[in-house]
């Protein structure tokens, strides 16, 4: 008998993984090789550009400053209206730049009966309706699309708005302009997620459709609250000047009107509100006072006919309405025929308003209309409300 020698066998999976061993030291070596040798050496103020240009790769060696001056530098060409990151004068300071290069093309803007053509290197939408100086509202919606008109259109893009129906929507007593895309009120509210309560009440049925400007009101039946915004009128301070004549104005620091908001309580039946009482108001912007200049200098009366249109102005001036002119007129033409100098012999009385004493009336009182007519003025103010009141006392007594 003969016996054959048998050789132990080698497990295949053992043999798969020595492979993997030694393909994964082999793949490691590669790898530390290639970070210890870079793939290219740029030489100190020297920049490498990669130039990323409508899917093409381009590379750039340059000592430029800027962007703009590599690309000239190399002939690549930007137009105006191309976008490039980062930006052509920015400076560079780093040793390798990615560069990308947008490409401005022409896009036809359709919003209804407008065509607006562009050349924009803009990629979404919002941005090139914004170049484009076009306002969209939240719910316009937009669409890109190519240029089905080659003929008259030309290559390059075609967006299209789609403008959202405006209307009046009166929500709890607060009117607002809005917006939808919806076609009836119902669905309106349902995409403006406006959920009404048992009491709320509609101006219109939901399957009502939505048309542009008309107006869709929402109100709570019995007592709620509302907020609504109200303006905060300005204070206005009047400087005189006496280096400018009477009539003169000048707005030296414009007013500006503030802001609160008032939260009311209100009562409402049958759609119609029967009754409403502040509740809180909170100031959101303060006013801002309004300075005038008014001219203060006052002429000097030659003559009874100057000290009445002194007179005049003076009482105007002073806060009397033009109504109590005639009344002012007469009662000094009765008293000094408007004659700073007329006096009375037996009582002392002095002036266009006979004062007694004359003294009284400061400084120059002799000679000086102004200061005549300005004490008078506050003497019928203080005693008989205005110059109507000092007539009538004069009339019923012969003085006043």
């Amino acid at each position: 008998m003969r016996i054959l020698s048998r050789q132990p066998s080698i497990p295949y999976g053992l043999i798969t993984a020595v492979f993997c061993l030694v393909v994964f030291i082999f793949g490691v070596a590669l790898a530390t090789r290639a970070q210890a040798e870079p793939a290219a050496t740029v030489a100190t103020g020297e920049h490498l550009i990669t130039l990323h240009d409508r899917g093409q790769d381009r590379g750039i060696l340059t000592s430029a400053g800027t962007l703009r001056e590599a690309f000239k530098a190399a002939g690549v060409q930007i137009d105006p209206n191309d976008m490039v990151e980062p930006g052509l004068d920015e400076a560079l300071v780093a040793s390798q730049y990615d560069v990308n290069v947008y490409r401005a093309r022409p896009v036809t803007v359709i919003d209804g009966a407008r065509r607006t053509k562009i050349l924009s290197a803009y990629q979404t939408p919002e941005q090139i309706v914004a170049h484009a100086a076009i306002q969209l509202q939240d719910e316009d919606e937009t669409q890109v699309s190519m240029n089905n008109d080659m003929v008259s259109q030309g290559a390059g893009l075609q967006l299209t708005i789609d403008r959202a129906t405006e209307f009046t929507f009166v929500l709890y007593g607060k009117k607002i302009t809005a917006y939808t895309q919806s076609t009836t009120v119902g669905d309106m509210l349902a995409k403006k997620n406006v959920k009404l309560a048992g009491t709320d009440m509609l101006s219109l049925p939901a399957s009502t459709p939505i048309t542009a400007g008309m107006t869709v009101e929402l109100w709570r039946e019995g007592k709620q609250t509302i907020t609504e915004e109200a303006d905060v009128p300005f204070e206005t301070e009047k400087i005189q000047d006496r280096d400018h004549e009477l009539g003169y104005k000048e707005v030296k620091t414009p007013g500006v009107t503030g802001k609160r908001t008032v939260s009311y309580e209100i009562e409402m039946k049958n759609g119609k509100e029967v009754s409403r009482q502040e509740i809180q108001s909170v100031t959101t912007k303060e006013p801002v006072k309004q300075v005038e200049i008014i001219g203060a200098k006052l002429p000097t009366p030659m003559n009874p006919t100057e000290a009445q249109a002194l007179g005049h102005q003076m009482m105007l001036a002073a806060g009397f309405g033009e109504d109590q002119w005639p009344c002012l007129y007469n009662l000094w033409m009765h008293e000094s025929g408007w004659r700073t100098t007329a006096g009375n012999p037996s009582s002392g009385a002095y002036g266009i308003p006979q004062a007694l004493p004359g003294s009284k009336m400061g400084p120059d009182w002799q000679t000086d209309a102004a200061a005549q007519i300005q004490w008078g003025l506050g003497y019928i103010k203080g005693r008989y409300g205005d110059p109507c009141g000092g007539l009538a006392a004069w009339s019923a007594k012969g003085w006043y």
